[in-house]
C-alpha cells in the first residue's frame, strides 16, 4: 500500500502571483514550496511526495525546485485540479492520497502523521475521508486531507461543476450522504482557528516572514505549537 502526499503547486496565483516562490525568511533563498517539501520529508507515515503542477511554461521553475529537492512531479491541467490529482495518482500507483497545498509553509509533519494514522485505523469500515478542516479548529495553514484512491476516483467521475473540479474537497464536504467523513479536532494547545499561517496575500507573506525570522533559525522544522506559543505570548508580528 503506497501512501503519497500530492501537493498542488503553480506560479500563476491571482491574489499573490508566484507565491510558492516567495522566500521564507525573506532573502533566505528558500521558497515556500521548498519549505512544504522539506517539512513533508519529516513525516513518518508517507512513502513519497509528488508535486502536481501544470503544463504551462511558467511552471518550469517549479520542476527545477522539485528536481533539486529530489521528489516526484506530475504536470497536468491548470484549472482542473481534480483531474490533476486523479492522473497524478494513477501514474504513480497511489493507494492513499494525502492532500496538502503548496501555500502552507508551516505544515506540521506531526499533524500530517496524526491524520494519516487516524485514517488508516478507520478506512474502509468506518471512514472514506479524514481531514482537520471539515470543522475548523486548527490554525488555517495546517490543513491536511487523506482519502483512498477509490474516493478520488468517485469524485472524479461524479463532480461536474468548475468549482468542484478546481477545489476537489468541497464535493466531498457537501455530500455527507455519499462519503463518511472523519474530522480531526485540534488539541487545546492548537485550538486556534482564528490564526492564519497560510500564504495567499501580501499581508500573509509579511506576517509569515516575521514568524520565520523568529523561529526558523532556532528550529528549521518548528511546529504548530511553537507558532501558537509565539503569537499567544503577546508578540506583535502583524
Amino acid at each position: 500500500m503506497k501512501i503519497s502526499a500530492i501537493v498542488q503547486a503553480r506560479t500563476s496565483s491571482t491574489r499573490l502571483p508566484g507565491k510558492v516562490l516567495k522566500e521564507l525568511p525573506k532573502n533566505s533563498g528558500i521558497t515556500c514550496l521548498e519549505h512544504v517539501i522539506r517539512r513533508l520529508k519529516q513525516c513518518q507515515k508517507l512513502d513519497e511526495i509528488i508535486i502536481a503542477t501544470t503544463t504551462k511554461k511558467v511552471d518550469d521553475i517549479i520542476i527545477d525546485i522539485v528536481q533539486k529537492e529530489n521528489v516526484k512531479y506530475f504536470r497536468g491541467n491548470e484549472k482542473n485540479v481534480l483531474q490533476r490529482y486523479f492522473y497524478t495518482a494513477i501514474e504513480n500507483g497511489v493507494d492513499i492520497i494525502v492532500r496538502v497545498t503548496s501555500d502552507c509553509p508551516c505544515i506540521d509533519p506531526k499533524i500530517v502523521d496524526k491524520i494519516i494514522e487516524s485514517h488508516l485505523k478507520l478506512r474502509k469500515t468506518y471512514v472514506d475521508y479524514t481531514s482537520n478542516n471539515i470543522i475548523r479548529t486548527y490554525p488555517r495553514g495546517l490543513d491536511v486531507q487523506v482519502f483512498d484512491f477509490d474516493i478520488l476516483e468517485k469524485v472524479y467521475i461524479e463532480a461536474k461543476t468548475d468549482y468542484d473540479k478546481e477545489h476537489l474537497s468541497p464535493y466531498i464536504h457537501n455530500h455527507p450522504e455519499k462519503f463518511r467523513l472523519n474530522n480531526i479536532t485540534a488539541s487545546k494547545e492548537l485550538n486556534y482557528p482564528d490564526i492564519r499561517i497560510t500564504l495567499d496575500t501580501q499581508k500573509d507573506y509579511d506576517f509569515l516572514c516575521k514568524i520565520f525570522e523568529k523561529l526558523y533559525f532556532k528550529d528549521k522544522y518548528f511546529g504548530a505549537e511553537s507558532i501558537v506559543k509565539l503569537l499567544r505570548n503577546g508578540e506583535k508580528l502583524s
